[in-house]
This record gives C-alpha cells, structure tokens and sequence, in this order.
C-alpha cells in the first residue's frame, strides 16, 4: 500500500521541530555561571562603584558571592542565598550588616547570552526601593 505525502503537513511538522530546537537551545544557553560586573553610582555624586557578582548554577539551584566596594573603598564579599534559576531567570538575595543593621537586596533578571537584566528590590528600616540593573558577563 502506497500512501501519498501531503507537502504542506511535512513543512509544518519540519518548522514544528526546528521552533522547538531553537527554544531548547535558547533556554540552555541560558547559563548564568560566570563573572558579572556593572557599575552603580556612587554615594551623594561619589565616584562610580564597581559591583562583580561570581555565580554558580546547578540545575534550579543558584550559589555565588557578591563583591562590592565597602564605606571604607575596600571591596567586601557577601555569599548569596536563596538563589534559584528557572529556564533564562534567576533571583536571589544579598543580606549585608552595617552598624549593626541588616539590609537585604533582591535581585531579579533574566539571562540573554553575556548578559543580565532585571530589578533590584531593597528593603531597609522598613522602607523597599527598586531600581534597574544591568551586568555583563567578563570574558
């Protein structure tokens, strides 16, 4: 028995399968592993500082440690907690203590190739502010 090929289905099942290629290459290229940096402002009109955030993923499970320019210029090192990575997003957040006070920072983003965008949340003496950042991953 002879069955006659329909050309249209055959192009529709091929562009199916190459849709869903690409999107499986997209979602693993999606690796936040690495070293990320970017700039912030500085304090009252103060020089620039330089943030280096060190990430580690495994599977949903995201760990790192933040390293940022302390009140002293001496740059100091946070570990990250509850980090997690789901497809090209991730979160986690950065507790620091400064006399005494706690103050956390929630980082979203979304991971494009060398790149990472998303929101800061901070939350300090009760009051949470959110801001935009941008890191780009070292070479």
């Amino acid at each position: 028995m002879y069955l006659k090929q329909n050309p249209v289905r055959s192009l529709q099942t091929l562009i199916t399968c190459a849709v869903l290629t690409l999107a499986a290459a997209q979602l693993q290229a999606a690796d936040p592993s690495g070293t990320w940096t970017w700039t912030q402002a500085g304090r009252n009109g103060g020089n620039e500082r330089k943030i280096s955030l060190k990430l580690k993923a495994e599977g949903d499970k995201l760990t790192g440690k933040l390293s940022a320019p302390g009140r002293q210029g001496a740059p100091t090192d946070t570990d990250i907690t509850d980090g997690k990575v789901k497809g090209d997003e991730i979160s986690f957040t950065v507790t620091r203590e400064v006399n005494g006070n706690k103050m956390s920072s929630k980082y979203n983003g979304k991971v494009s190739g060398d790149a990472i965008k998303g929101k800061i949340e901070t939350e300090r003496n009760g009051n949470t502010n959110s801001r935009d950042w941008e890191a780009k991953r070292e070479k």
